[in-house]
């Protein structure tokens, strides 16, 4: 009776491999060979002498081909070999290139060239056998034979349920043997031992080491495949004949392969570069090649620019429409291709403006080009609601944020804290690292900025020793070097004293907890596995957040006094929001705080429409009555998942009392 072998009761493998260790050579035929199985096998061959006699015969078969497809010909079987080495190839691309695979490749590669492993790969029908026949000196049982349903893979020899038995009767023996030797033999069974010396020569597992350099070039080249394929794809429409620069030119060219292959494309060129004109490029190409009509959404104030300057010239099938009528898009007719200048004023979806596009964008299932300068202002989830635009929230992703994973402690552990798919946009808004959304980006935008077109378009002047790039006309546009100077000016108006010493030091003494809470916490406080992760969390970049705001006030100051104030009442609202959650017993909400913007009166995207007549906030109890209000929105089912959420006896209160106090004295 033989010897069952399921890999349940009786595992094939330990047995193989015994009887390994008494033979002097080994016939294998199989229909799937992978590093996983062999690794297990090739110390035991290593043993032997090599050569005829000597050496693992190791005959491949090809189980998925049809009849009809078997060669007949030299050139179809070379063909076979080439597909064959391709899969090789490909499974040590996906390998994990540790020190175990690396010793064994390297083992692989030194018994094909000794000859202890001969591999060939059987061309002539369809052949999805797994036999094992060893050879040993023993006169009374000289051939023991495995037969059964085993691949040469880690999961045929040892991981999964098989069905194999032994077959030690001498005839049988002789008659598998026959049967395996006049396969060997045929016209159509070819040696293919040299190809797979190439291929591992050749991989990761060489043993010569590899030039840095050349390491770079690869790198280089694999990073630019997009770029490149883009490049060839598409071309800039002859309308525009010489009005396109190079720089534009690729960036239009790489901006179609984007929204060919994703639905959507942010152009985000620093201010100057020529965006609009890109974008009406673009829109051209998917004019000329599929016939799409374009919507162009834009402030107010440039829908005459973007008439009279470029539809008029270029886009006939084009409409222009104001972001504040955006109410219209409910009647509109389908555009396929919408066109969102200055994106980034939409940067919070629960925005009326912005279901509206969003509605008008997924209804009728249009490719979205964004424009802005500026795309992330203040948190990544800047850049994820401007992407939503055009990419659904279950739509699978071909990245993930693998530097926030990590840290989680892998895929199973993010998954379970975070309840969304690793694959996904949701995913990202979890991310606060700057690696994760680098390679989520690198998919949908396409930016440059002035250093990148100096360093890699610009033309010198060898006379001024300028840079400078050539118009359509042939003259010169030189970059003009750029040298700050302090011009002072004298004013009178009701924020004079705004810009006063004593302001600018104000700000800078600032000590802006709300971003810095960190520094904040109650020692000693016994917390949970999920608050310890958010209080972690906290203690990373609050210095950076903290100058970050600064530099903010500074900013709006220089814009106007107006702006200025603005901003100062924005921050004491937050403020009054932590200090009514303090006061009252509640969760703090970490995170940013951008859902003011329920508020109309501090909504950035519809700042066109604010009546600079509204009623301001003058009192503490008008923003306290406000701050409540606003964290009853925080705290509904809609918004509270886009906070983190501590109980408010983790922090000190006294410093939060102080600094608003501070900031009332200088609004």
């Amino acid at each position: 009776m033989p010897k069952i072998f399921d890999n349940l009761e009786q595992h094939l493998l330990p047995t193989l491999q015994e009887t390994l260790k008494v033979a002097y050579r080994a016939d294998f035929c199989i229909g799937y060979f992978r590093l996983s199985g062999w690794q297990h096998l090739d110390t035991y061959i290593d043993n032997w002498n090599g050569g005829e006699g000597n050496c693992c015969r190791l005959l491949i078969g090809i189980p998925g081909a049809k009849p009809e497809t078997i060669p007949i010909d030299n050139q179809t079987a070379i063909q076979f070999k080439k597909k064959l080495a391709a899969e090789f190839r490909e499974q040590l691309a996906q390998t994990i290139p540790t020190n175990r695979e690396e010793t064994t490749l390297r083992r692989l590669a030194q018994q094909l060239r000794d000859k202890k492993l001969i591999i060939k790969l059987f061309l002539k029908s369809p052949l999805h056998a797994k036999l094992y026949l060893l050879f040993r000196e023993d006169k009374f049982s000289p051939i023991i034979g495995y037969l059964g349903s085993s691949n040469l893979t880690y999961a045929g020899l040892l991981g999964q349920g098989e069905l194999n038995v032994d077959v030690i009767e001498e005839d049988a023996c002789q008659k598998l043997a026959d049967w395996f030797e006049a396969r060997w033999q045929d016209r159509w069974c070819l040696d293919i031992s040299a190809q797979l010396i190439e291929i591992i020569t050749e991989s990761w597992a060489r043993d010569e080491l590899i030039p840095p350099y050349h390491i770079y070039l690869k790198m280089a080249y694999h990073l630019s495949q997009e770029a490149r394929v883009g490049l060839n794809e598409f071309t800039v429409p002859r309308e525009f004949g010489n009005k396109l620069f190079d720089y534009q030119a690729a960036a239009v060219r790489l901006a179609a392969r984007h929204l060919n292959q994703r639905g959507g494309v942010l152009i985000g060129d620093v201010v100057g570069l020529g965006k609009t004109l890109m974008a009406t490029a673009l829109a051209k190409i998917f004019e000329n090649v599929y016939r799409l009509e374009t919507l162009i959404i834009c402030p107010k104030n440039i829908v005459s620019m973007w008439e009279s300057d470029y539809c008029d010239q270029y886009l006939k099938m084009a409409t222009v429409l104001s972001v504040s009528m955006v109410k219209k898009l409910a009647d509109l007719k389908r555009y396929h291709l919408v066109i969102i200048d200055e994106s980034h004023n939409l940067r919070n979806r629960e925005g009326k403006r912005y279901k509206a596009i969003r509605d008008y964008i997924d209804r009728n299932d249009c490719k979205v080009v964004l424009l802005s300068a500026t795309p992330y202002n203040k948190t990544y989830l800047d850049l994820a609601n401007q992407l939503r635009l055009f990419i659904p929230e279950d739509q699978k992703l071909s990245v993930s944020p693998e530097k926030l994973i990590a840290e989680t402690g892998g895929m199973k552990m993010f998954s379970s804290r975070h309840q969304c798919d690793a694959h996904s946009l949701a995913a990202y808004e979890k991310s606060e690292y700057p690696e994760d959304w680098r390679k989520l980006m690198r998919l949908y935008m396409v930016r440059r900025t002035r250093s990148f077109i100096l360093e890699n378009y610009a033309l010198t002047d060898a006379k001024k020793g300028q840079k400078y790039l050539r118009l359509e006309n042939g003259q010169r546009a030189y970059f003009p070097a750029r040298c700050p100077k302090t011009v002072g000016f004298k004013f009178n108006n009701q924020y004079a004293r705004l810009y006063s010493k004593k302001v600018v030091h104000t700000i800078t003494a600032l000590n802006l907890p709300r971003y810095g809470l960190g520094q904040y916490l109650v020692p000693k406080v016994q917390v949970s596995k999920t608050e310890q992760q958010i209080i972690k969390d906290l203690s990373r970049g609050g210095k950076r957040l903290i100058g970050f705001c600064r530099t903010n006030l500074f900013k709006r100051l220089e814009s106007s006094g107006e702006v200025f104030i603005l901003s100062l009442e924005r921050l004491i609202l937050r403020n009054s929001i932590y200090l009514y959650a303090l006061n009252n017993g509640k969760d703090i909400p970490i995170g940013t705080q951008d859902l003011l913007d329920f508020d109309s009166r501090f909504n950035d995207e519809d700042a066109e429409s604010v009546d600079s007549a509204t009623e301001r906030l003058k009192t503490m109890a008008d923003f306290q009555q406000r701050a409540a209000g606003i964290y009853d929105i925080y705290t509904s089912a809609t918004a509270k998942k886009r906070f983190k959420w501590l109980a408010g006896r983790f922090f000190f209160l006294r410093i939060e009392r102080t600094f608003t106090k501070r900031l009332r004295s200088l609004a």
